[in-house]
This record gives C-alpha cells, sequence and structure tokens, in this order.
C-alpha cells in the first residue's frame, strides 16, 4: 500500500491557474491506477468527483467539466502525480484529493487516500 500526500491548493482568482502534486510513498510497484478527485463545499465524501485519471501505461481520463482545462501527469521517478489546472472557475472550488489503487503481492485489492488540498477561485 501506499501513502499520499498532496500540495498545491490555495487561492486564485477565476482565470488563473494552479498546479496540485501528490506524492506517493510506498511500493509504488504495486499501485496501477492514479487520479485526482474533488469534493465541492456541501458534498459528502461518497459525492467526489473523479475529475482526471491516470493508469500505469501512461492513458488518462477527464471528466467533461475539466477537459481541455487540466491535465494530469505522472513522474515515477519522483513518485510523483501532478495536476495543471489552467482557466480556473468559481465551480472549481473544492477540495482536491489524491488516489491510488493497486495490488499488493498482485492479490490483494487497496485504494489510498490523501488528506486534500482546498482549491478556492473567487469571481
Amino acid at each position: 500500500q501506499v501513502q499520499l500526500v498532496e500540495s498545491g491548493g490555495g487561492l486564485v482568482q477565476a482565470g488563473g491557474s494552479l498546479r496540485l502534486s501528490c506524492v506517493a510513498r510506498g511500493d509504488m510497484s504495486s499501485v496501477n491506477n492514479m487520479g485526482w478527485y474533488r469534493q465541492a463545499p456541501g458534498k459528502q465524501r461518497d459525492e467526489r468527483e473523479l475529475i482526471a485519471g491516470i493508469a500505469s501505461n501512461e492513458s488518462t481520463n477527464y471528466a467533461d467539466s475539466v477537459k481541455g482545462r487540466f491535465a494530469i501527469t505522472r513522474d515515477n521517478a519522483k513518485n510523483t502525480m501532478y495536476l495543471q489546472m489552467n482557466n480556473l472557475q468559481p465551480e472549481d472550488t473544492a477540495v482536491y484529493y489524491c488516489r491510488a489503487d493497486g495490488l499488493i503481492a498482485e492479490i490483494s485489492p487497496f485504494v489510498s487516500w490523501g488528506r486534500g488540498t482546498q482549491v478556492t477561485v473567487s469571481s
């Protein structure tokens, strides 16, 4: 299993940019997919929205709401995943979480979450 720590959140004006980072510690060979989720104000944990995902083969997927504005990348040498967010809008305000899943010893599935980083976009 891995431990995840996010950073890079903050307060930005509409139209601005931020880059989030997620550092992973642990057995990275067990990780298959990583992704960024967000939990908007007033939403519950089970309402977290997947906004960008990246697989071990580097294939990516995005929620329609962020396509063309956000970009997810993964630096395996640094055990770090990034989310470049451009043209941020007030509706992007949320707590952003890093998530990883995989198999321990190729047998036992796991899911790990970071503690989140707050992104606030002012109009």
